[in-house]
């Protein structure tokens, strides 16, 4: 009966805490319960205890942060623009232009110094600096 009030306050602190250790004693304790219930025997219950725990703290809680501490690969601002389709709005050469991106409309040059890009024609973005998205 200690054994899953145990668990039951490890659940209860691992709850407030969030840090993945107290679950994994909570689960140490949950089998020290099951072997309580199985053998009897007060140390045989610690001895499965501490060796659950220590394996959770081990084995398990270092891939479970693993996985909850990387999260999907979101690009955001400028990086996310830099791949994208835009539309040559007025011509882009060397020395002006402008482009309809995401909506917006940006100063362009053409990555490629020597080329020209008329009205209309879609175009990759490759780079962006400053405020000026440079395009193919």
């Amino acid at each position: 009966m200690w054994w899953l009030i145990i668990a039951a306050a490890c659940g209860v602190i691992e709850v407030l805490s969030l840090d993945l250790v107290f679950a994994m004693f909570g689960a140490g304790a949950a089998a020290a319960s099951l072997t309580a219930v199985a053998t009897d025997d007060f140390l045989i219950s610690t001895i499965v205890f501490g060796v659950v725990s220590v394996a959770m703290l081990g084995v398990v809680r270092p891939v479970a942060l693993r996985h909850l501490r990387t999260g999907p690969d979101v690009k955001m601002g400028i990086e996310a623009l830099t791949g994208s389709k835009a539309v040559v709005l007025e011509r882009v050469d060397e020395q002006h232009g402008l482009v309809k991106l995401a909506g917006e409309v940006w100063t362009a040059r053409p990555y490629d110094s020597d080329a020209v890009l008329e009205p209309g024609a879609s175009v990759d973005v490759v780079e962006i600096r400053g405020a000026t998205a440079y395009v193919l």
